[in-house]
């Protein structure tokens, strides 16, 4: 990102991902734009009773944006809302954040990712218009690791480099990939699934019909997504956990 970029930005297409107060009556508040990635904002009096950005500083809802600054966090000057996408509901609306917790826990800050933001809008659309959740999820999720450079390999062993036979079963191990199922050499269980090939077919082309795949997906994504967070909880699958419990 060039220093021209930094001190100024307008009408950016963006939506907000989190936002807490800060004195008395403004909030920072963390973005995801198209072109200059995960950006932080001061919005000056958006707490204000009759501040313009107080109806329009809403998560899911798509805007644009623009700001200036040099410094990492940036001052907000204008936000519009641009309207074209249902509010999100119930187990969608929670997916919907489950998206900005990966955003916010995986991706850096000034990083563009124009692919992933389009993925993400796209996500929101298929959850706002009653798509399949788990299959929405595991689009974005597949496109999240590729474009943070941690594609998974799907679509050939990981020491061989045979082509995946969708009617073999494999181990997939971290940070390695698939390898057939009477193969697992010493790896814990703790860093490898069991996946049937036609999952991983499934998977790579973003086929998600199968409710074995589906099934299977997310175990796999979990423990990918599980394995780059580190230290690092996410509170929205916790609270789905909770939820279901009830």
């Amino acid at each position: 990102m060039t220093e021209a970029d930094r001190i100024r930005q307008d009408a950016q297409p963006a939506y907000l991902l989190h936002s807490y107060a800060y004195r008395e009556t403004s909030l920072i508040i963390e973005t995801f734009t198209r072109d200059q990635g995960r950006v932080a904002l001061v919005a000056r009096g958006a707490r204000r009773p009759r501040s313009a950005l107080r109806g329009v500083l809403l998560a899911f809802a798509p805007l644009t944006i623009s700001w200036s600054g040099k410094s990492e966090l940036r001052t907000l000057h204008k936000a519009e809302w641009q309207g074209g996408l249902p509010q999100l509901k119930g187990d969608a609306l929670l997916c919907g954040f489950y998206l900005n917790e990966l955003l916010l826990k995986l991706v850096a800050r000034d990083d563009p990712h124009t692919v992933l933001f389009d993925a993400y809008d796209e996500a929101l659309q298929a959850l706002a218009n009653g798509a399949h959740q788990g299959a929405a999820l595991r689009r974005f999720e597949r496109k999240l690791l590729a474009e943070i450079g941690y594609a998974p390999s799907l679509e050939h062993e990981a020491e061989s480099g045979v082509p995946v036979v969708a009617g073999r079963n494999y181990y997939y191990l971290l940070e390695s990939g698939p390898l057939p199922l009477e193969r697992p050499g010493n790896v814990s269980q703790k860093n490898r699934i069991e996946l049937s090939g036609q999952t991983l077919l499934d998977i790579a082309r973003d086929e998600y019909t199968n409710p074995v795949t589906l099934q299977q997906s997310k175990a796999l994504m979990r423990m990918l997504i599980n394995h780059y967070l580190g230290n690092q909880m996410l509170n929205t699958r916790q609270l789905l956990k909770d939820l279901q419990q009830l």
